[in-house]
């Protein structure tokens, strides 16, 4: 059974910053593309990081510069370091494992991003 669980979220002013964990089971994670996504109150959910199985990574306009999504392989995780949070980075933030014409979904950690 595959599983995906994301931690790492929480409470955090703007301009700081937090680390978010995808711990991944079930599967060898490193033979697959991983991403981040984020969904605000009322918004669709949308794309913030991809990191492809040889590395290559690709980001969202809005958070270009201040995330970076990684990967150890040998513990079967991926992360988002997110820095210089904004409030509009306030979100749940949920990891994806897409396998063939499926994907795998973590349950989400929230983020707020607030004075």
């Amino acid at each position: 059974q595959v599983q995906l669980v994301e931690s790492g979220g929480g409470l955090v002013q703007p301009g700081g910053s937090l680390r978010l964990s995808c711990v991944v089971s079930g599967i060898r994670s490193s033979f697959y593309a991983m991403g981040w996504y984020r969904q605000a109150p009322g918004n669709k959910r949308e794309l913030v990081a991809l990191i492809q199985s040889g590395g290559t990574t690709t980001y969202a306009d809005s958070v270009k510069g201040r995330f970076t999504i990684s990967r150890d392989n040998a513990k079967n995780t991926v992360y988002l370091q997110m820095n210089s949070l904004k409030p509009e980075d306030t979100a749940v933030y949920y990891c994806r494992l897409p396998r063939g014409s499926y994907a795998y979904w973590g349950q989400g950690t929230q983020v707020t991003v607030s004075s």
